[in-house]
């Protein structure tokens, strides 16, 4: 998966601790960040590592740990129903 800056994602799995993205990093307990929390990501790092922001702090996240969240997901439910109701006004 690819990730850019200002992307919206989300943890795919809780963590056993988290990475402040610090210039001194510290290692944070992970109660920090809800499972179903959405962050933005704010930096790419090298090591395939991102810094992302949640509500409370910055921390660095492997890639691969993250799951891209859609920027509204009612508009896709809304262009689908918007298509139902097309289909059904042409017959």
């Amino acid at each position: 998966m690819s990730v850019s800056i200002g992307d919206q994602v989300r943890l795919v799995r809780p963590q056993t601790f988290l990475k402040t993205a610090d210039p001194m990093p510290m290692l944070r307990p992970p109660d920090l960040v809800a499972h179903n929390e959405i962050g933005r990501v704010m930096a790419l790092q090298p090591a395939e590592t991102a810094a992302v922001r949640f509500a409370r702090g910055t921390f660095l996240l492997s890639i691969e740990q993250l799951t891209l969240v859609s920027e509204n997901p009612n508009n896709a439910s809304d262009q689908d129903a918007s298509s139902d109701s097309d289909a059904s006004s042409e017959t």
